[in-house]
């Protein structure tokens, strides 16, 4: 039986991730998936009126797996959350959690002060504030009557 070719023209990005899931979740069952699912943790990135700030939650790691890299306006973070081994008086029977190396890098696109860059993790969550450089910085400009 011959089949013609036909375009396909997905109405948006949403509903091709959807349908290439459903054709992957037929190839392969839910738990092989979840078992080879790359790790990315998600990020805030908020600006106030002198710095931008970046939030990335990685829950279940210590601060010296974490590393802040900020060269030539690059920001990266990276590190490593280890995966939990089993033990002779401890048998996992279903891993969900995610574990591995990651790393997200963003492009800043104005000029900051690269010497007084912050990282603090707290609960699971890392804060990096990046202070603007001066010359970017709003100046406030007194406007007064003649």
């Amino acid at each position: 039986m011959v089949r013609a070719l036909t375009m396909y023209h997905p109405r948006n990005f949403a509903d091709l991730r959807r349908e290439m899931d459903g054709l992957f979740g037929t190839l392969l069952n839910a738990d092989a998936q979840s078992a080879v699912a790359a790790w990315t943790p998600s990020l805030n990135v908020a600006e106030t009126e002198t710095s931008y700030e970046v939030s990335v939650e990685i829950p279940g790691m210590a601060a010296e797996d974490v590393q802040v890299e900020l060269k030539e306006g690059l920001l990266t973070i990276a590190g490593e959350r280890r995966q939990v081994e089993e033990s002779d008086d401890k048998k996992f029977h279903r891993v969900e959690h995610t574990y591995g190396k990651f790393e997200r890098s963003l492009r800043l696109t104005s000029p900051v002060d690269e010497d007084n860059v912050t990282a603090e993790y707290h609960q699971g969550i890392l804060n990096v504030t990046i202070p603007k450089a001066e010359k970017v910085r709003p100046r406030k400009i007194e406007v007064t009557a003649k």
